[in-house]
């Protein structure tokens, strides 16, 4: 008699668990596609708040709401999945969005400021995705991004070097390329 409760008691107990088990995953659906809806409406109204600006402020402003819904569903949806592929996706995807913002930002200016502008945005940006494929193939993705990062600031570096003239463009090259 009191294998018999035990073992109903167990096998309650283990279905308790079963129910649950299985339970997770649909809230945790529920709350991913919660969080999509909410950042898409958080999107068109931020958008439509951008009506109010003219030219490229208006770019800009459409610029960061895409950036803040891209960067909120995507963590949403790395949560969601759980898998180093999603995190990576999540990482490279709001990347992809700063960067498209960042060069909206450059827009505003000119010459080679505008150069410089646009070259440390891809540099930011390469960083961004060099580490994201870091935290997936961790020790032969950061010999890779530290190469990717340095490649980028020397391109920073040598744009900047370009506004200069004579000795010291020489000397900037020089010290650049070292």
């Amino acid at each position: 008699m009191k294998k018999t409760l035990s073992m109903i008691v167990l096998a309650s107990a283990s279905f308790g668990f079963i129910a649950a088990s299985h339970a997770a995953p649909t809230e945790a659906k529920a709350s991913y596609d919660a969080t999509k809806k909410k950042a898409d409406a958080d999107y068109k109204s931020a958008k439509e708040a951008c009506d109010s600006h003219k030219g490229n402020a208006k770019d800009i402003c459409v610029k960061e709401a895409k950036a803040a819904q891209v960067k909120t569903t995507a963590e949403a949806e790395a949560a969601y999945k759980g898998t180093d592929a999603a995190r990576k996706k999540a990482r490279t995807d709001i990347a992809d969005a700063n960067y498209e913002l960042a060069k909206e930002k450059c827009d505003d200016m000119t010459g080679n400021n505008k150069d410089v502008c646009v070259k440390e945005a891809k540099a930011a940006k390469t960083a961004e995705v060099a580490d994201a494929k870091a935290g997936k193939e961790v020790s032969e993705a950061r010999k890779d991004a530290s190469a990717d990062k340095h490649d980028a600031n020397v391109a920073v570096q040598k744009e900047k070097c370009d506004a200069l003239t004579g000795a010291e463009k020489s000397r900037c090259i020089a010290a650049t390329n070292k």
